[in-house]
């Protein structure tokens, strides 16, 4: 019985395995990502025909890291112009050269608030995790690694102070991933907000950093500027008790027209 259950589970990974393989080969902009030993994940979780079919022309990356999400927008809207906010310069650098090679693409070694100026940045040990806003027990319990912290000055720039200075072609996809300080954003971005066909904005349920916005924060504000709730993209989930922790939330600007609800894949 017990040799039974291993092969079984030997034969599911191998069909996953191969499943895998079916759709990188399938996919050339899939397999252009695997072989630059570039991260998919972004890729699998846009790359839907509903999304596809808005055909995005202007796509502001804020919160960019490394260019996680800015790689797979530009394999899947290639037409598109993106521009990157990553106020971290190591993470600023990397962002630049994997989007190197990009003809509309313009990276800001900047973050972006609610006001101009200067302000400490949290660096976390795990960059993705760092923020503005201090990081809250819960985090550090259920994210152990990331609770080493580095303060460090960065430059605060308003989406909309940047954004006059651009030509933003319709329509506009607006992407935050912030940890926690994505109401700042939003002030300091009204009117590139309101102009934004859709919005993919990282949301919590829990309090993961000291006074954060939670999803209902950011779906008041949000609904109040003319936008509809479409679901997630991907909800993550504390491992430990399986309670939902933070997900990518999909708003999208009423008149749009009929957009298919996202499925929860989380």
């Amino acid at each position: 019985m017990a040799f039974s259950s291993w092969a079984a589970g030997q034969l599911g990974r191998i069909g996953l395995r191969v499943s895998s393989f079916a759709r990188h080969l399938n996919d050339p902009a899939l397999m252009g990502l695997r072989k630059r030993r570039l991260p998919r994940e972004c890729y699998q979780l846009l790359n839907h025909k509903w999304l596809k079919a808005v055909d995005f022309r202007t796509i502001l990356d804020v919160g960019a890291n490394t260019g996680q999400f800015a790689v797979a927008a530009n394999a899947i809207f290639p037409r598109a112009a993106i521009y990157s906010f990553e106020p971290l310069p190591d993470c600023f650098q990397t962002l630049r050269r994997n989007m190197s090679g990009v003809g509309e693409f313009r990276a800001f070694n900047v973050a972006i608030g609610a006001a101009r100026g200067e302000l400490q940045f949290n660096r976390s040990s795990f960059a993705p995790s760092s923020s503005f806003r201090q990081m809250a027990v819960l985090h550090k319990e259920i994210y152990p690694w990331t609770a080493g912290i580095e303060k460090v000055n960065v430059q605060v720039e308003t989406l909309d102070s940047i954004t006059a200075k651009l030509e933003l072609a319709d329509p506009i996809l607006l992407k935050i991933d912030v940890q926690g300080f994505e109401d700042q954003v939003l002030l300091g971005g009204k009117d590139t907000a309101r102009k934004a066909a859709m919005i993919i904005v990282e949301t919590s349920f829990e309090t993961l950093y000291d006074g954060q916005p939670l999803f209902d924060d950011i779906y008041r504000m949000l609904t109040g500027w003319g936008f509809s709730f479409q679901g997630n993209l991907e909800q993550t989930l504390d491992a430990g008790s399986g309670r939902p922790l933070y997900a990518d939330g999909v708003f999208v600007r009423n008149g749009r027209g009929p957009l298919q609800a996202v499925e929860l894949c989380g």
